[in-house]
């Protein structure tokens, strides 16, 4: 009798042991089918969780892992290279960081400062097809808006004087086309990128800062890096 009920507990406890062991399994299967789908725009994880969204999602995302940069010019990394965490992507093609430039920068830098606690999740990357030491920055005329600069230098200098803590990566101007094409990387928008690398959101530089920081504090809650 004894030898019976033993043998019915050793079978029960290697089905819950099973059961335990293929959760993870099962959360892994599942998370990988839902970035498949996300990857492949059939599915708006973003939408579908309720945001807002002010921002403009892009289907499918576009991935920046795997292609070679060079920093500032000088050494070549990849994406994967950086610190994990989002991002935020400043893109400029040609030689002179104007207004609209300047405006990107200043934008961002004051929404990644709005953060708070959560700044230290959130990093700021320029894009560029020259190295930033040979990129000038204009300074602003009467037109322009508040938020340009006096600065009269390169964009490497002025980064280093009023953007600390920026990333500064080169990219042929050829590969910037085939990453983002000049009919949706051109004008007044920077970019959200996710911790896998992913360029998930184009943001309107003339967005209500607090709308975008709505955006952004939703990514960061429901996301786990």
């Amino acid at each position: 009798m004894n030898t019976g009920n033993d043998v019915v507990k050793r079978q029960q406890g290697r089905r819950v042991l099973l059961l335990i062991a293929g959760i993870p399994l099962s959360i892994m299967l599942a998370a990988t089918l839902l970035w498949w789908a996300v990857a492949e725009g059939q599915f708006d994880i973003v939408g579908a969780m309720g945001t807002a969204n002010h921002g403009e999602l892009i289907v499918p995302p576009k991935s920046l892992s795997q292609r070679t940069f060079s920093d500032d010019g000088a050494a070549d990394l990849l994406w994967e290279d950086l610190p994990v965490k989002w991002h935020f992507l400043i893109l400029h093609r040609g030689g002179v960081c104007e207004a609209i430039c300047q405006e990107k920068l200043y934008q961002t830098r004051h929404i990644h400062i709005a953060l708070g606690k959560e700044f230290n999740r959130v990093g700021r990357v320029v894009l560029t097809d020259l190295p930033a030491d040979r990129i000038a920055v204009t300074p602003a005329d009467e037109t322009a808006s508040a938020a340009t600069s006096t600065f009269d230098g390169t964009l490497a200098d002025w980064i280093a004087a009023e953007h600390a803590g920026v990333t500064a990566l080169t990219l042929p101007a050829a590969e910037i086309e085939q990453l983002m094409p000049t009919t949706l990387g051109g004008g007044g928008h920077w970019y959200v990128v996710d911790p896998a690398g992913w360029i998930m959101m184009r943001v309107a530089n003339d967005l209500y800062y607090k709308d975008v920081i709505s955006d952004l504090r939703f990514l960061l809650k429901n996301s786990g890096s």
